[in-house]
């Protein structure tokens, strides 16, 4: 199995990404290879509403640090997205490489029978944490992702989310966490 991670977090050792790696490890010890990136590190820009995916290409056409990343995302089994929570949605980060993802929908997705020109059987796994401990805060931000997704040819998606951690000692407190994103990483590689 082929595993791309992209850590959204500008924190290398912050929550979402602490979760994320003890995803992939385990991930690592059933078997499954895993590229992973930090976003923040890439110089790449968000969506320029070119249209040259949908006109004259049938990738983005767009040439930076995101490139790579967009290529191994078409060929990958599995994507991992890990994102805290900042003003209620991803990370500015994460959501400029969601929409550069708009290239994987064909020119007429918004009818098409098959909206995105990916191939395989594709998973989903997004890896959300927040400082606010309301559970009905921000409830919105996996099932909107996992729709648009969905129309790229992520056929299952999975999340892990942990309210109520703002600092990596708050996650240090909860050791459950660290089981689910094990036991996910086993029931999905195997």
């Amino acid at each position: 199995m082929n595993i791309v991670c992209l850590y959204g977090s500008p924190r290398v050792k912050g929550n979402s990404a602490t979760i994320a790696k003890k995803f992939c490890e385990t991930a690592i010890e059933k078997g499954a290879t895993v590229e992973s990136w930090v976003l923040n590190k890439l110089s790449f820009r968000g969506c320029q509403a070119c249209y040259a995916c949908k006109e004259k290409s049938d990738k983005c056409v767009l040439e930076d640090d995101l490139t790579p990343v967009l290529e191994a995302v078409r060929k990958c089994d599995m994507l991992v997205l890990a994102s805290p929570v900042y003003y209620g949605d991803v990370s500015s980060q994460l959501k400029a490489f969601i929409d550069r993802n708009f290239s994987f929908l064909v020119p007429d997705y918004a009818t098409a029978q098959k909206r995105h020109r990916l191939e395989g059987d594709k998973t989903l796994v997004m890896i959300l944490t927040q400082g606010s401990p309301d559970q009905d805060a921000f409830k919105d931000i996996f099932p909107k992702y996992a729709m648009f997704y969905q129309w790229m040819g992520f056929e299952k998606s999975e999340l892990i989310r942990v309210c109520g951690v703002m600092e990596p000692r708050h996650l240090n407190k909860r050791p459950e966490v660290f089981k689910e994103a094990e036991a996910l990483a086993e029931k999905l590689v195997g």
